[in-house]
């Protein structure tokens, strides 16, 4: 049992809360700089080549990020829109890049989430 003496001493400090999205610096999107567009396998009961890009932010900082949906036209140097959201099967990973902003196109054909791939509603 500690003293009187020693709580006073010792007082609590209150836990700091970690953040999900530390290089966005409390922003929802930052502007980056594709630095290196490449494929890797998820870690161990998935199995798929997921695409990633290693983006240089507007901030300086270098992060990898998952490129959303089927097939893109990114390569080096093209201009892309970062926002939050990790990926479970990547570690490492807790970066998405927006479709449909910059240099990187919209998904054309695509049914629901249309809003996520930046798709029009097709028309009958």
């Amino acid at each position: 049992m500690p003293t009187i003496n020693q709580l006073l001493k010792n007082i609590r400090q209150k836990k700091k809360l970690k953040k999900k999205t530390p290089d966005l610096k409390q922003n929802p999107f930052k502007k980056g700089i594709c630095l290196k567009v490449y494929i890797k396998k998820p870690k161990k009961p998935n199995s798929a080549l997921r695409k990633l890009a290693r983006v240089k932010l507007s901030t300086k900082k270098e992060i990898t990020t998952y490129i959303p949906g089927e097939g893109h036209n990114l390569q080096q140097y093209s201009v892309v829109l970062v926002r939050g959201g990790r990926v479970q099967d990547m570690p490492g990973v807790k970066y998405h890049l927006v479709r449909g902003v910059y240099d990187f196109e919209r998904l054309y054909l695509r049914k629901n989430k249309r809003s996520k791939y930046a798709t029009k509603k097709l028309k009958k």
